[in-house]
C-alpha cells in the first residue's frame, strides 16, 4: 500500500513501513512529556546557579531565551529533516545534543555551560524532540477525522512529566545541589533517544501536490497565506507568556513570599493541569472552529494574567494561576497545528509548523530575556507583566480575525479579487 496525500486535505493513507496509530500516540506522548517537562522545569536553577556562579537574572534569563530562539530556528530544519527522513533518527540525533546540553549546563561554566550548553544544545535538542516532529508522526499515522484529538492526546501527554521531575529536580538540588540535578536532567534527555527507537520506521514518500511541489514553494505559499501570517504573529505571544512564566514565575513567588517547595509544586500543577485542558482542547477543536478556540485561550490567558497580579500572591492564589494557566499552556498545539494540515496538506507538515513556531520562539526569547531584565533594572517584574497583557490581548485580536480558508482556497479568493480591480 503506497502513501497518498491530496493537495489540501491532507488525507493519508498509510503503508506498512509507519508506525500503527497507537504505537505513534504512546512513543510521541512519551517523548514529548519528557522533552517538555525537563524545559519546563528549567527555571528552578535560576536562584542556586545565581548563588553559586554569581550571574544576573538577565544572563540566567537570556541563556534560557537563547534556547528558545535556537529551538525556533531549528525547527524548520528538523521539521524538512523529519519530512524526508521520518522521526526517529531526527529524534534519536536530538536527544544525544539534548543531554549533551544539560552536562555543559552542570560543568561549563557560566558563559559556556548557560549559553552554549543550556541555550544552543538544548534550544536544537528541545527542537527535534518537541512539538514538530512527533506531531507530524502522529498526523500521518491517524486518519484524518481523529488528527486533532490524537494530537490533543499528545500534547495532554506533553506536560505530565512535568509533575514528577519539577519536584525531583527541586529535590535534587536541595539534597545534591543544582549540578547533580542537572546531570540527572541529562539521562532523562538520554532516555528520549531510548524511547524513540520504537516509533517506527520512516513513513513512505508522499506524493508531491501540484501547489506546493518542494518545500521552498510549501513556505512561499504559506507566507503569502493572510491567515498562515495572522496565526504565526498570534503565536508570538504564546511563546511570551509561557516562556516568562516558565523562567521568572519561582523567582517572583519568592519575591512575593511563596516558599521554593510551592514554586516547584506550580510547575507540576502546570503539568497536570496542561495534559487535561490540551485533551480537552484537542475533543473540542474537532467539533467547533479552531481558529475561535485558539483567540479564547489567547483571551482567557490574558484576563488570568489580569487577576493574578491583581490581587495578594499566597501559595493559594499561585496554586489556582498554575491550575488555570496549566488548562491553557498547550491547548494551543493541536489546534495550529490541525489549522496547519487542513490548510496546506501533510506533505510538508513539520516545516510548516516549524515556520509558524519559530514565531512562538521568537516570543519565548523575549519574554525569558526581557522578563530578567525588567527585573534587573527595576527590581520588578511590573513591565513583564503589563507586556503580557498588552500582548494577550492583540494575539486575541488577530487569531479571531484569521482567514483559516485551505492554501488553494485562498489562492482563489485572492485571484478574482486581483482581476476584480484589474
Amino acid at each position: 500500500m503506497t502513501t497518498m496525500l491530496t493537495p489540501n486535505s491532507g488525507t493519508v493513507k498509510q503503508d506498512g513501513s509507519a508506525p500503527s496509530p497507537l504505537v505513534a500516540i504512546v512513543v510521541a506522548g512519551m517523548v514529548l512529556s519528557l522533552c517538555m517537562g525537563l524545559r519546563q522545569s528549567l527555571g528552578l536553577f535560576l536562584q542556586p546557579i545565581r548563588a553559586d556562579l554569581g550571574v544576573s537574572a538577565s544572563a540566567f534569563g537570556f541563556a534560557l531565551a537563547l534556547q528558545n530562539l535556537v529551538w525556533g530556528l531549528a525547527q524548520p530544519v528538523v521539521g524538512v529533516c523529519g519530512d524526508r527522513y521520518g522521526p526517529r533518527p531526527v529524534l534519536i540525533a536530538c536527544a544525544a545534543i539534548y543531554a549533551s546540553g544539560l552536562v555543559l549546563m552542570a560543568w561549563g561554566g557560566p558563559l559556556i555551560g548557560l549559553n552554549i550548553g543550556a541555550g544552543v544544545l538544548a534550544g536544537i535538542g528541545i527542537a527535534g524532540c518537541g512539538f514538530g516532529v512527533v506531531l507530524g508522526a502522529v498526523s500521518r499515522a491517524v486518519p484524518p477525522e481523529k488528527r486533532v484529538q490524537a494530537v490533543g492526546i499528545v500534547s495532554a501527554a506533553g506536560s505530565v512529566a512535568t509533575l514528577l521531575i519539577a519536584p525531583i529536580g527541586q529535590a535534587v538540588i536541595e539534597a545534591r545541589g543544582w549540578q547533580a540535578a542537572a546531570l540527572v536532567f541529562a539521562a532523562a534527555a538520554a532516555a528520549i533517544g531510548l524511547v524513540a527507537c520504537f516509533i517506527g520506521r520512516p513513513p513512505a514518500k508522499l506524493e508531491r501536490s501540484e501547489a506546493a511541489p518542494n518545500t521552498s514553494a510549501a513556505i512561499g505559499t504559506a507566507i503569502r497565506h493572510p491567515g498562515f501570517v495572522a496565526m504565526t504573529l498570534a503565536f508570538f505571544a504564546c511563546g511570551f507568556q509561557l516562556q516568562y512564566i516558565t523562567v521568572h514565575l519561582p523567582t517572583y513567588l519568592g519575591i512575593c513570599g511563596v516558599s521554593t517547595e510551592i514554586s516547584a509544586l506550580a510547575l507540576g500543577v502546570i503539568g497536570i493541569a496542561n495534559a487535561i485542558g490540551s485533551y480537552v482542547t484537542g475533543q473540542l477543536g474537532a467539533r467547533y472552529s479552531p481558529k475561535r478556540l485558539l483567540a479564547v485561550i489567547y483571551l482567557l490567558r490574558t484576563l488570568t494574567i489580569i487577576a493574578f497580579v491583581a490581587l495578594p500572591v499566597t501559595a493559594f492564589s499561585a496554586l489556582a494561576f498554575a491550575a488555570v494557566m496549566g488548562f491553557l499552556w498547550l491547548g494551543v498545539v493541536p489546534l495550529v497545528s490541525g489549522l496547519v494540515s487542513r490548510m496546506f496538506g501533510l506533505q510538508h507538515f513539520n516545516t510548516l509548523f516549524g515556520v509558524a513556531f519559530f514565531s512562538h520562539q521568537v516570543g519565548g526569547f523575549a519574554g525569558a530575556w526581557l522578563g530578567g531584565v525588567s527585573y534587573d533594572l527595576t527590581a520588578s517584574y511590573a513591565t513583564a507583566w503589563i507586556s503580557m497583557v498588552v500582548i494577550g490581548f492583540c494575539a486575541f485580536l488577530l487569531q479571531w480575525s484569521m482567514d483559516d480558508r485551505d492554501g488553494a482556497s485562498s489562492r482563489s479568493v485572492s485571484g478574482a479579487l486581483a482581476s476584480g480591480m484589474g
